[in-house]
């Protein structure tokens, strides 16, 4: 895992650059006052409902960004040991497009 030194007005923060579930969960926990189990919770189902309502339509979080469906078309694979062909099929990807709001925090 790769760390970062950031300062943030005059304030050194230590960031990890790679981040998990239960990251997120204790960062919730410790922002919104909830237990751990709580949190937890929260981002499960916050989780759910993304995979949920993403295959109907796209799911927009304003300030945040938006998940998108993106789907692959169907072509020709090839099996790299065996030089075997054969059809991938057509596939649905969940894609995440940044709000404006939050590319210009970051830049």
């Amino acid at each position: 895992m790769l760390q970062a030194v950031i300062l943030e007005q005059g304030q050194v923060l230590e960031v990890n650059m790679s981040i998990t579930k239960k990251d997120i969960a204790k960062n919730i926990t410790s922002k919104a006052l909830l237990g751990n189990k709580t949190s937890k919770e929260v981002l499960d189902n916050f989780i759910k409902l993304v995979k949920l309502n993403s295959t109907h339509s796209d799911i927009k979080i304003a300030g945040f960004g938006t998940f998108i469906n993106k789907v692959t078309p169907e072509r020709m694979g090839r099996n790299p040991k065996t030089g075997e062909e054969f059809i991938i099929t057509e596939r649905v990807k969940l894609g995440f497009t940044v709000s404006n709001k939050i590319k210009e925090q970051l830049n």
